[in-house]
């Protein structure tokens, strides 16, 4: 049973079916993209533990995977509990969903390098925190996920939007915001880290992306960072991951400077950024975590060379879409897509992606760009 059905949770779909495996697929909206290649459906609202109840006693699943932060995580408590497995754990996805949590994990217990951080409930106390710690500082809610929320505040003229801007995104009210120190970072990467059920903790090749909003724009593997780097993001992911346990892909975001590996955030799921394996891998990240998840055995990972992804993005607020361009960006050599086919679209919404593969990461980077923007998406 998935428990979110974006894009990420479509292309797991894809993936389980593959190996002959019968999928559930949840979400709060009807013909959500994983829906629309599983086996079955149910539309409910995953903050209610009771229609959780219902639907996992009605199709009384081995595995439940979530695929959303937005989830009632003590009812997955309950199943875990019941005997169903958890993907990765249910203390996990908890751990996960809350950025205070997980944050306090990884700085107080685990000892990993974080940014400096702090956390308000009101915006007095925002303010009294952004100038302790120093402008410019970076706020998000406690409760979100994608960038939802997040702003950076430059002085404290900034900071009652940046309040405002957080309350109003985040997943529920009257929570706190987090409030941490601007890293000037040279490169930001996500480490893609497989737990296996039988055998060692493996990674993907490190993969870059560029944000705006607090949302992924592009990505690109491999990320240019020394293996000095490399060796400590892959120790820092181990041990946060070790900590949490399970089995299953973890999206492990990290800062890269000069000088430093700082540990960023965690998703215990496939990653929007690691949608370039799709392209520059035979076992993209939605095969490995499916494989993870199962106990199946990952041999090997075999890399095509430099890929990149390219996101396409709605501009305006509309209940019926449709696309054109396809045949341009498919002509491109060594490029492809995926159109995520959502029923309806906001501004920045996330619609599709364009990916690419070729001699370098700059000139991958580029031709997905030119694929993505040879896609019109058309509004009624």
């Amino acid at each position: 049973m998935l428990l979110g059905s974006g894009e990420l949770g479509r292309e797991v779909v894809i993936a389980a079916k593959r190996l002959g495996k019968y999928v559930v697929a949840v979400d709060s909206y009807a013909d959500a993209p994983a829906m629309q290649v599983a086996d079955t459906f149910e539309v409910i609202d995953m903050l209610d533990g009771k229609a959780l109840h219902t639907i996992v006693a009605r199709h009384r699943p081995d595995l439940i995977v979530p695929e959303i932060e937005a989830i009632q995580t003590s009812t997955l408590k309950d199943f875990e509990k019941q005997g169903i497995t958890v993907i990765p754990t249910a203390e996990a996805t908890h751990l996960t969903m809350n950025r205070d949590a997980i944050r306090e994990v990884a700085s107080k217990k685990l000892k990993l390098r974080t940014a400096k951080y702090s956390y308000a409930s009101t915006e007095k106390q925002l303010l009294y925190q952004a100038e302790d710690i120093g402008y410019p500082v970076v706020i998000k809610p406690c409760m979100s996920s994608s960038g939802k929320g997040q702003s950076i505040a430059k002085s404290r003229s900034d900071i009652s939007n940046s309040w405002a801007h957080a309350m109003n995104s985040s997943r529920t009210k009257g929570t706190k915001v987090i409030v941490e120190e601007f890293i000037p970072f040279e490169i930001e990467i996500t480490l893609l880290t497989i737990k296996q059920r039988k055998g060692p903790t493996l990674f993907v090749d490190p993969i870059g992306h560029r944000q705006e909003r607090g949302d992924y724009q592009e990505s690109w593997i491999p990320a240019a960072i020394s293996p000095n780097q490399l060796k400590e993001a892959k120790r820092m992911a181990k041990k946060i991951t070790d900590r949490l346990g399970g089995a299953g892909i973890f999206g492990v975001e990290f800062f890269i400077t000069k000088k430093e590996v700082i540990f960023s955030e965690l998703s215990p799921r496939p990653h929007d950024t690691g949608m370039v394996t799709l392209i520059s891998q035979d076992l993209s990240e939605f095969d490995l975590h499916v494989r993870a998840i199962l106990g199946l055995p990952i041999p090997t990972i075999n890399y095509r060379g430099p890929a990149a992804s390219a996101v396409i993005l709605a501009n305006r607020e509309s209940k019926s879409v449709s696309y054109s361009g396809l045949e341009k960006a498919l002509a491109l050599k060594n490029t492809d897509l995926r159109i995520f086919r959502k029923p309806t679209t906001r501004k920045y919404r996330r619609m599709g992606v364009a990916l690419a593969t070729a001699r370098s990461t700059r000139s991958a980077r580029q031709l997905a760009k030119k694929a993505a923007d040879l896609i019109q998406i058309h509004y009624s």
